[in-house]
């Protein structure tokens, strides 16, 4: 981002901050007020601000600005029902950077109803929280080609609903001072509003008159008032006056001139002062007099707001603008030095566990520990800030990379140590943590956050709860350039067609005759060679490929089965992986049941795979996904089922068909009584919800005869049978 468009956001926060509306009580010229600084800053048709129905179960415009008109509007309201992906999203993401609003899997519920109709191409939404929870999202709509967000944007735009945030408590305040007011006035016949102080100075400064409500808002008589020296024991910094002094002489007069003054016991309180000169018939100065008002409060609650603007409203830090906006001052200060800086970027490890089982309200209580466990922590010499969800940073100035480590040793062994209570449970959680240094070669902060993040993954990829720094030259670039190249090849191969499907038995081990296969995905190298998924499934699922490969599999599967019907007929079933992205793309769905009804293969003839962490992660999602495919007639397989924390309170509310165990119990199961026993309860488990239980890592039979004994369905693994060719089987079979 330039340094212009930096102001220009900045100014823009500002201008709102300082203006009245945001603090006036009355929250819809302050909506208003945002609205139209948001359509302008960034320069988008309509922006808006919707608010939660009472019950969660809809969200309701309540204003809407367009620019083109320069008209404002509200009273649009749509449903969870209507467009669970859009709640889903709002629920669990720090904002919805819609880039393709029309294929964003997120916003593509609106796309014909709504997008279609407005010309809308880009969509950027943040939410509003407000008492710990979200109460609304403001809303932004680019009509045009598609718009992609910039990472400033971002941040611009959640700044915003900060501020909405900001107008809802001040109405709620409002409302409140109101009914106190009112209250009062059944008491009290009369209610007079303390007035403002009328006054008279010498040029020296020296009160001549004052009006009697100097008592109630300065502790004096006016006896006591007439004398005092107002540069020697009314004003707190003698300068102000100086400068009150200069500017009434050059002008004759003055308006709201604030200062800071003391009371008669010492106490502070700040006044505006609107006062003109006194001149006599000769056109000489005989002193001064105005009008002196209290804005104590008024000025306690801009400081407020001021402070909120830049603080994160649950722990109290800083929050990532005002990071931002500290790194890239310091990243402009740099260019003229050979000073070193450093900055950490912070993700918990674990932290979701806390949220799953323990609730939101739990998973607050323990951001807002660890941020003044962190403050105790770190020294008050450097800045650190919440960026979002459980996501922590650090800019350490004047630091170098070595004595930036030392500082993460110490929050990584703070946060390592920590026990956080709640209710009856205990949890311990880590912490992955990346640094970089600040250096005259480093550019913005886009850039220097996208190689702290890069470190932090690294961070957890080695194991989690551990340090990495960046170095260009290290392990992280070679992983990056890696993925990228690999990125070519899936889509060349894509393009050429080399993909082929092997298949791996699944085995009943409860004597009866069922026959199915699991499909599993290999991809042809240039010479013919056969590559391994573990070699390119990774960047397929970073860099968002999995779902082309997803919908090869697929299309693949059921065509080559529709060519070989007879297949079916010496088989119960195969069963087809899907991926995460897979599961939470309603346009996939709709392709799924598109292919089979093309090819007329029977959907009872396949049963899709997903992962425990997947499902677990996307619940809502993956419960409609499944529902909506099983009343087609496929099945659906748990896969690695054991994994998760919270695995068997999942369960109960995912309907599959097939529980497949986690292999890493399955291979322990002979010699670990702990394994041993996950494998029985999961086993047990799975038959008491009329589900069949498939084992993983069947290496040998002394895992299989065990397996047997505890009842276990079916066996999968390289002691039963190992993946070959799809159409080697078939040619077997046939």
């Amino acid at each position: 981002m330039s340094g212009n468009q930096f102001e220009v956001f900045s100014e823009s926060l500002l201008n709102l901050v300082k203006g009245k509306a945001l603090y006036s009580g009355n929250s819809m010229d302050s909506f208003q007020e945002i609205t139209e600084a948001a359509s302008h800053t960034l320069n988008v048709e309509r922006a808006s601000i919707w608010m939660y129905s009472q019950d969660r179960s809809s969200i309701k415009s309540v204003d809407l600005y367009e620019q083109t008109p320069d008209h404002h509007s509200k009273g649009d309201e749509l449903s969870k029902v209507q467009f669970p992906a859009y709640f889903t999203a709002m629920a669990e993401e720090r904002f919805i950077d819609a880039h393709e609003a029309h294929s964003d899997s997120r916003t593509i519920e609106f796309s014909k109803d709504y997008l279609s109709r407005l010309g809308i191409e880009s969509m950027l939404d943040a939410p509003i929280r407000f008492g710990g929870q979200t109460i609304g999202v403001i809303c932004l709509e680019h009509i045009g080609k598609f718009r992609t967000w910039s990472s400033q944007e971002i941040t611009y735009i959640s700044s915003l609903a900060d501020l909405v945030s900001h107008a809802v408590e001040a109405q709620k305040r409002s409302i409140a001072e109101a009914a106190l007011l009112e209250s009062e006035a059944r008491y009290r016949s009369l209610v007079e509003n303390i007035p403002d102080i009328l006054f008279k100075t010498t040029l020296k400064g020296e009160i001549t008159y004052v009006s009697p409500s100097v008592f109630s808002v300065a502790g004096y008589s006016v006896d006591e008032a007439i004398g005092i020296s107002l540069a020697e024991e009314i004003y707190v910094e003698p300068k102000d006056r100086e400068l009150f002094l200069a500017k009434i002489l050059k002008n004759g007069f003055i308006k709201n001139f604030e200062a800071q003054l003391r009371r008669k016991d010492g106490s502070q309180w700040w006044g505006s002062a609107t006062a003109q000169l006194v001149k006599g018939d000769d056109g000489g100065v005989l002193g001064i007099e105005g009008l002196l008002r209290d804005i104590s409060v008024q000025k306690t609650a801009l400081d407020e707001l001021s402070y909120q603007a830049i603080h994160d409203r649950l722990t109290g830090l800083v929050n990532r603008y005002e990071f931002e906006k500290r790194v890239s001052h310091l990243l402009a200060d740099i260019q003229d030095s050979d000073d070193c800086h450093a900055m950490c970027f912070m993700d918990l490890d674990q932290f979701k566990v806390v949220n799953d089982t323990s609730g939101h309200v739990a998973g607050d209580a323990l951001l807002h520990k660890l941020g003044q466990l962190l403050r105790c922590t770190i020294s008050k010499r450097y800045t650190l800030a919440r960026l979002g969800g459980d996501e922590f940073g650090v800019l350490m100035e004047h630091c170098t990379l070595d004595e930036a480590h030392e500082v993460a040793d110490e929050i990584l062994q703070a946060v390592t140590d920590y026990q956080f209570r709640w209710e009856d449970k205990v949890f311990r959680i880590g912490v992955s943590i990346g640094l970089v240094a600040i250096t005259k070669t480093s550019t913005d902060f886009t850039e220097l956050f996208r190689q702290a993040d890069a470190a932090c993954y690294v961070a957890k990829d080695m194991g989690r709860n551990r340090i990495h720094a960046y170095h260009i030259d290290g392990a992280e670039l070679a992983v990056r350039h890696r993925d990228i190249n690999w990125v070519g090849r899936i889509n060349q191969a894509l393009a050429e067609d080399r993909f082929c499907l092997y298949a791996q038995p699944i085995v009943p081990l409860d004597g009866s005759n069922h026959r199915h296969y699991e499909l599993l995905i290999r991809m042809l190298d240039e010479q013919g060679e056969i590559i391994l998924p573990g070699a390119f499934l990774p960047a397929a699922e970073r860099y968002n490929l999995i779902e082309k490969l997803d919908e090869w599999v697929v299309r693949y599967a059921c065509v080559f089965l529709a060519e070989h019907s007879q297949f079916f007929t010496q088989i119960d079933f195969v069963t087809i992986n899907l991926s995460g992205p897979s599961l939470t793309n309603r346009s996939f769905l709709q392709s799924i049941l598109r292919v089979f009804e093309e090819t007329g293969v029977s959907p009872s003839m396949v049963c899709f795979e997903i992962t425990e962490t997947v499902a677990i992660s996307n619940l809502d999602l993956a419960i409609a996904f499944i529902k909506t495919l099983k009343e087609s007639g496929f099945r659906f397989a748990l896969d690695d089922f054991g994994s998760g924390i919270s695995s068997f309170g999942y369960l109960k509310n995912l309907p599959v068909d097939y529980l497949k165990i986690d292999g890493m119990f399955v291979k322990g199961i002979v010699d670990d009584p702990i394994d041993y026993a996950m494998v029985k309860s999961i086993n047990e488990i799975g038959q008491v919800m009329g589900m069949q239980t498939i084992a993983e890592f069947v290496e040998n039979d002394e895992i299989k005869d065990r397996l047997i004994l505890l009842g276990v369905n079916c066996g999968q693994g390289y002691g039963l049978g190992k993946p070959k060719p799809l159409k080697d089987l078939v040619n077997q079979i046939f």
